[in-house]
Order: C-alpha cells, then structure tokens, then sequence
C-alpha cells in the first residue's frame, strides 16, 4: 500500500438476512478523506469507498428510499 491510512469505525450494523455493514472514515497520509462501506455476508466482504458526494447522494437516496418504505 503506498499510502498510510487511518481507519475509524462510525458503525457497525446488523443487517437482514445474516449479514453485517460496518461504516468506516478513512483518512490517507496525503489529506484524502474517504467513507468506507464494508458489507459482510457469512465469509464474502463487499468494500466501496466512497468521497464526500458520492456518499451525499447514496445518504439521500437511501433517506428518501426509507420514508417511502417505513412502517405505520
């Protein structure tokens, strides 16, 4: 890895049907600020790093997704 990075976890989320989100901030010795998405299911991991925009619009969309879908 050429660049050092600090992980801090923000959450850590238990998810339908056995699977596991952890949601980190990652910072990268040259100033670079990502967010982290780490998605388990038994023994796969799925990984997105995400920059601030991106991470705005998935916030929205999901959001949005989930006053449309909450339960009465």
């Amino acid at each position: 890895m050429a660049d050092h990075e600090t992980v801090t976890l923000l959450d850590d989320i238990d998810a339908p049907w056995g699977k596991r989100v952890e949601v980190m901030n990652v910072e990268y010795e040259g100033g670079i600020s990502l967010i982290r998405l780490r998605i388990r299911e038994n023994k796969r991991f799925t990984i997105m790093d995400l920059d601030a925009d991106t991470a705005a619009r998935l916030g929205r969309t999901l959001s949005d997704w989930s006053e449309k879908n909450a339960a009465a």
